[in-house]
């Protein structure tokens, strides 16, 4: 049995974390989104199908690609950002379930099934995700995960010729309180939860 981790880093990935939308000019390296990676590439998928694909946008010129997929209210936040992580779902992810599900023919539960396919890597790759908000909190970096963005645009731009499609963006850095909101209300245990 795991030790409970310590409040502080409870804190750190929840209590205390925010959406962010201003950012400081510091930068974020290459070998830091690498350990990112190998954080999150370690967390839970189903049949570890791990459909995520991820777009480290750094960039200037990668910046000013995607900007044009943007909502209007997303523009400054994400071009001040030092990284922008366009997370994206394979919808062939089962092409590699030999390598990553060795153990018995996954694949074949997928080929053919384009429901299970879609279900399958939007759940996961959504998953994959949230697993790099919460590596990127506990490496000592902020996030402002985003949708309002155009996925056929964004899919032009950076998945073209791929079966990659886009869910979601992440602004990642150090961030500020520029910009901040107040924290919004959460629902209690009793206003979301069920003990059956």
């Amino acid at each position: 049995m795991s030790d409970k981790i310590a409040e502080s880093a409870l804190d750190q990935l929840f209590r205390d974390a925010r959406t962010h939308n201003g950012w400081t000019d510091e930068p974020v390296g290459e070998d830091l989104l690498r350990q990112l990676w190998d954080l999150v590439k370690m967390a839970p998928t189903s049949a570890n199908c791990s459909p995520a694909r991820l777009v480290f946008v750094t960039s200037d010129a990668a910046k000013e690609k995607l900007k044009p997929c943007l909502m209007e209210g997303n523009v400054a936040k994400t071009m001040a950002a030092p990284v922008t992580v366009i997370i994206g779902q394979d919808m062939e992810f089962y092409e590699k379930l030999p390598e990553l599900f060795p153990h018995t023919d996954a694949k074949a539960w997928f080929a053919g099934n384009d429901d299970l396919i879609a279900s399958t890597a939007f759940r996961n790759a959504t998953l994959q995700g949230g697993y790099l908000i919460m590596a990127a909190r506990a490496l000592g970096l902020d996030c402002g995960p985003m949708s309002g963005f155009d996925v056929a645009k964004v899919d032009a731009a950076f998945f073209a010729g791929t079966k990659v499609t886009a869910n979601f963006l992440c602004n990642i850095g150090h961030g500020t309180t520029e910009d901040l909101f107040p924290r919004s209300p959460r629902f209690t245990f009793d206003d979301a939860c069920r003990v059956v």
